[in-house]
């Protein structure tokens, strides 16, 4: 059943663990329902990303994004103390929508959740539970402070390699995008194996 809980009272973002090992989720708190979204790294960006747009379209440019420098700003705060352990909504997004309320003046977020189906002996299926959607409203100013939220979560965590996009954990790296990378590895897995062979 689709759930529309309204206009929240705090909507933010975090990250929980260390760098290399962190889950991101959005929260929630509307009334007395609590709502913790969790996401990819890469979804909460873009959802960031989204929001930017919006609201540079909204504000006719006014309101432009501000790109982060992790080192400079304060971390973010996480979820207030009152958050539930157990929000009454949780669960693993697996299609964001953002749509605009102009009667109201404010942003719509739809989410809709995942769900991973394993049978015996066959792929995982994952599967869009779109009856269960759930969507919630805030303010333009909600939205530019969860956007640079979101960009201080996304930059402070470990670097990325310039050309693969892969994080970098400060030993040697493999990069796929290098010329000859992928092929290299194969070559030598196809000699060690002429080699086991041979023996």
């Amino acid at each position: 059943m689709f759930t529309d809980l309204g206009l929240v009272e705090i909507v933010g973002a975090e990250a929980i663990g260390q760098p290399g090992q962190r889950r991101f989720r959005l929260f929630a708190l509307v009334r007395d329902n609590s709502v913790a979204l969790w996401m990819e790294k890469e979804q909460l960006n873009n959802l960031s990303l989204a929001l930017d747009r919006a609201l540079a379209q909204l504000s006719e440019g006014r309101i432009l994004r501000t790109e982060a420098q992790a080192d400079s700003l304060l971390p973010p705060k996480g979820a207030p103390d009152n958050f539930p352990d157990k929000p009454k909504f949780e669960f693993q997004v697996g299609q964001l929508r953002i749509s605009y309320d102009e009667r109201r003046n404010l942003l719509v977020l739809i989410s809709v959740p995942l769900e991973i189906v394993m049978e015996p002996g066959q792929e995982p299926q994952v599967i869009l539970l779109e009856e269960d959607s759930l969507s919630f409203r805030f303010t333009l100013r909600q939205a530019q402070e969860l956007t640079r939220t979101i960009t201080i979560l996304v930059s402070s965590g470990r670097p990325v390699c310039p050309l693969c996009g892969t994080p970098l954990d400060g030993g040697p790296h493999s990069c796929v995008k290098q010329n000859g990378h992928r092929e290299l590895v194969q070559v030598l897995e196809d000699e060690l194996e002429d080699t086991e062979n041979d023996e």
